[in-house]
């Protein structure tokens, strides 16, 4: 039975009908504004041969090492992929690993990317995971529900417990750079902290070519301390805030609300989507996100 401590895989194979009750979204172009998404990838495309150039083809697709080798200028020519792959990036850093209210954030974590990879493999997609690690490998893409299986496998052996080998959410984006391709849809699970320490020159360049959404686990007692003193401990060492003091409660809304309000303000502006999820909110409740350009919070 889920605790709101540890994930489980029965409580996010449950959400199965939860996440495919939504309508699918429609497909289309990897970028959020713009016409309705066509049925082929977008930009997801393989090549496939190259031919001479006619006019009225597109110059940026001009094959230049043939057209050098041949002295006749030649055009290549591409071929839909007509299976988009949903990657997830979970965020596995310590701070993830509390709660105040219903569920620890880690398990809101877990809950929401059940929710993700349900409505991909609803939608056809492969879907695939993977964290900020030197030695683990990603999860592998793959449809359907086995494919979905290797995922929340691997979301409840990661949300359990904070892995040791954490390198922190830069490596998993850089291990996601070697796994994407054009078209791709990017799910990323990251404390507001964490995310705080990407360069916020990274995120155009990932939603030039994929449609990436980022959600912000959040907790209530982080977004809204009581003006009391709260006792804290670590280890043999303990500590009292009193954040009825407006400095410490300034200090302790720089810390925990400020990466919040900067995502929410930033990321649209870099082609993102994000939504704060607060433990307590219903983990599909960022779902009608994906196909418009918009922050949200929960």
């Amino acid at each position: 039975m889920a605790d709101g401590l540890k994930p489980t895989l029965a409580e996010l194979v449950a959400l199965r009908a939860t996440a495919q009750r939504r309508p699918p979204a429609r497909k289309g172009r990897h970028n959020i504004a713009g016409p309705a998404q066509s049925n082929q990838r977008g930009r997801g495309m393989e090549y496939a041969e190259s031919r001479e150039y006619v006019a009225g083809d597109d110059v940026r697709h001009i094959d230049w090492r043939l057209t050098a080798r041949s002295g006749r200028t030649h055009t290549k020519l591409f071929q839909a992929e007509r299976e988009r792959l949903t990657l997830v990036v979970a965020d596995t850093s310590p701070a993830l690993y509390f709660g105040t209210r219903v569920r620890f954030k880690s398990v809101q974590a877990a809950r929401a990317a059940a929710v993700a990879v349900w409505a991909a493999v609803r939608e056809g997609d492969r879907v695939a995971i993977l964290r900020g690690s030197t030695q683990e490998a990603p999860v592998p893409p793959a449809s359907g529900a086995r494919g979905a299986l290797r995922v929340l496998d691997a979301l409840v052996r990661w949300y359990s417990q904070a892995p040791a080998d954490d390198a922190g959410l830069s490596v998993a984006l850089d291990n996601a750079a070697r796994l994407l391709r054009p078209g791709s849809r990017l799910i990323v699970l990251a404390d507001p902290r964490s995310l705080a320490s990407i360069a916020e020159s990274r995120w155009p360049a990932l939603a030039v070519h994929h449609e990436v959404t980022v959600l912000l686990l959040t907790d209530a007692l982080e977004s809204e301390p009581p003006r009391t003193t709260l006792p804290f401990s670590s280890g043999s060492h303990r500590l009292e805030l009193d954040l009825g003091d407006a400095g410490q409660r300034q200090r302790w809304q720089d810390e925990f609300n400020r990466p919040v309000e900067r995502a929410l303000e930033t990321l649209p502006r870099r082609g993102v989507r994000v939504y704060s999820l607060q433990g307590d909110a219903p983990s599909e409740s960022w779902l009608p996100l994906l196909g418009r350009a918009q922050s949200q919070v929960a």
